[in-house]
């Protein structure tokens, strides 16, 4: 059973979607927003990275450019 993400509203862009689909089969998206003061874009390549082949995140390759790049622009360190 997922926990309840209706309260956490991720920025509205371009792969909102699938950052909100692929994410919360792991972790509640609140993580996203916590984590944002942290990461650039290097970053957040490492962390996505990191759940891909850490975590074993059943993330598709293709998906990988866009999921950083959703996280990077909307909660990228400037």
């Amino acid at each position: 059973m997922l926990a309840d993400e209706s309260a956490i509203k991720l920025k509205d862009g371009d792969g909102r979607a699938l950052v909100e689909a692929n994410c919360v089969m792991c972790h509640s998206l609140d993580y996203i927003p916590m984590n944002s003061v942290f990461l650039d874009r290097k970053g957040w390549d490492a962390s996505v990275n990191k759940m891909i082949k850490v975590m074993g995140a059943p993330i598709l390759s293709k998906m990988f450019p866009l999921i950083v790049d959703y996280l990077t622009r909307n909660y990228g360190k400037p």
